[in-house]
């Protein structure tokens, strides 16, 4: 014990040096005595302790007396606990702190026994501060451990059977309902294929009808359904029902609308195109007679004709060519491609047949009139034949004027039922407001350079055209006249056709313009 009530001293006197700079010398050196090993008895003898070390002494003794039983927990200790938890608290600024409160700065060299002594003092102060809290506290620990052990075991106990109740339900539960599921899993699957089999079934089985049906109106259409023994095209051709075309262009619309909703999940037709037999009816079937039909209505249109130079028809023959000719229409607008949703839709189909129609007569005016007047002779057969062509291409504008524009199905409702007639979208399509002064503006265009042409080249037929230049215009304004008026099968046909008639041949003064231009683009380029 007396090297521990050595430390002790040392240590309690570095926590309890105050006052004077003497008194805090010479407790320095009773400290650095205690850290070299000298004992209480010793520091006496070498340095007679005066009235103020007297308290060191009883110190000593108290402090041995603590060691031997430690102080209750209600006395107060030494040790500043609320420096060490402190969150601030540092190891480096305590031992710094310590080393300056037992040294000076002037002392060399430093004596850092003490503070060492002073923390280990500490230490052994809260080591032995545990070991009495531990033992005085030891039975009312093991018996809070016992009962929380016991509440513990009790709770793991009933947690234990609630869980195996638990388990079981979860089990019941999944051969219940997991399991089932499972099975109505699969029976929903295969209820879901085979209605997309049904669907995909019932919509090859329609387009294999529709393929019939289109068959069969293919067949009307060429006469093969009641064809024997006739060979000759005009025998054939005068067997064809034309209405067909309608019904096959109806027919070719609704596989088409099939065909196009094979890519889009929810329509009729989604999946066709997986199936072999689709695409070879597509392909074999579908294609070949929607061709022949375009083609079919495209002839119609080219072979138009109510009236030639010869003569004209009968109201019965002009009843079959217009009804002919309003079915090929009617079939090509209908057949004309729809592009995407939002575009503005013209019946290309319909458009580009009657212009290539316009087209040939052009042509064949043109190049007629251009020979005959090199040879004027001609001139007047020539010009009854343009002015038979201009009819026809008047009669056609009445026929377009007469006939409703069908609803198209595959349009929206107000696209598709946006009417008016066939004519509208035809002069919209042409930038032009009759097809009458089209044909004769354009022949004109045409001509001037074929009469400068002949001009040029000299020779009798220039001076022969020169010469009866009066007689040529007056024969050009009479075919133009002559031609702007409607034939009379047609004029018969249309309502009103007596008043009609009577505007027709009244009507010369409203092609003036017609006139002086097809008459300027001769005479205006003979020069003198």
């Amino acid at each position: 014990m007396g090297s521990g009530a050595e430390l002790q001293v040392a240590t309690h006197c570095s926590g309890n040096c105050q006052g004077s700079p003497s008194r805090h010398v010479q407790r320095s050196r009773t400290r650095c005595a205690v850290g070299l090993g000298t004992t209480t008895a010793d520091l006496e003898t070498a340095n007679p302790p005066k009235t103020e070390d007297k308290n060191i002494t009883t110190t000593t003794t108290k402090t041995n007396n603590t060691m031997a039983a430690p102080a209750p927990d209600d006395e107060p200790s030494y040790i500043d606990y609320e420096a060490f938890l402190d969150p601030s608290f540092t190891p480096s600024s305590f031992a710094n702190t310590l080393v300056l409160a037992t040294n000076n700065p002037s002392d060399t060299p430093l004596d850092l026994s003490t503070p060492l002594s002073r923390v280990l003092f500490d230490i052994q102060e809260i080591d032995s501060h545990i070991d009495a809290l531990t033992t005085r506290s030891a039975l009312p620990l093991l018996t809070h451990t016992h009962t929380q052990t016991t509440a513990s075991t009790n709770i793991l106990t009933a947690l234990t059977t609630q869980l195996a109740a638990l388990n079981e339900s979860h089990a019941q539960l999944e051969r219940e309902v997991v399991h089932k599921h499972a099975a109505a899993d699969e029976v929903r699957t295969v209820a879901a294929r085979l209605w997309d089999a049904l669907r995909l079934a019932r919509a090859v089985a329609r387009c294999l009808q529709l393929a019939r049906q289109l068959e069969a109106q293919h067949a009307e259409l060429t006469g093969a359904a009641s064809a024997t023994h006739a060979s000759s095209a005009a025998s054939a051709r005068a067997r064809e029902d034309c209405r067909a075309l309608v019904r096959c262009a109806h027919t070719l619309l609704a596989l088409r609308e099939m065909f196009a909703g094979a890519g889009v999940v929810g329509a009729e037709g989604f999946g066709l195109e997986k199936v072999a037999v689709v695409r070879t009816l597509r392909e074999g079937v579908v294609a070949p007679v929607e061709k022949s039909v375009r083609e079919t209505a495209e002839r119609v249109v080219r072979e138009f004709s109510v009236g030639s130079a010869s003569g004209g028809v009968t109201f019965a023959q002009g009843e079959e060519v217009r009804g002919r000719t309003v079915a090929a229409l009617t079939a090509l607008y209908l057949l004309s491609p729809v592009g995407k949703a939002g575009e503005k839709w013209t019946p290309l189909l319909m458009l580009q047949a009657v212009e290539v129609y316009l087209r040939s007569a052009l042509q064949s005016s043109i190049a007629g009139l251009s020979r005959a007047l090199a040879t004027l002779p001609s001139l007047e057969r020539t010009l009854a034949e343009v002015s038979a062509r201009c009819q026809n291409v008047v009669a056609l504008e009445a026929v377009l004027e007469g006939t409703k524009a069908p609803a198209h199905p595959m349009l929206p409702g107000k696209t598709a039922a946006a009417g008016g007639n066939m004519l509208q979208p035809l002069l919209a399509y042409l930038e032009t407001g009759s097809l009458a002064s089209y044909f004769w503006r354009t022949m004109a265009s045409s001509m001037a350079p074929r009469v400068q042409e002949i001009v040029a080249k000299g020779g009798v037929s220039a001076r022969t055209l020169r010469t009866n230049r009066q007689t040529v215009g007056e024969a050009i304004k009479d075919c133009v006249a002559r031609g702007s008026q409607l034939p009379s099968a047609v004029a018969a046909a249309a309502k009103g056709k007596a008043g009609k008639g009577g505007e027709a041949d009244a009507g010369g003064k409203h092609w003036d313009r017609e006139v002086a231009v097809m008459v300027g683009s001769v005479i205006n380029n003979l020069g003198r």
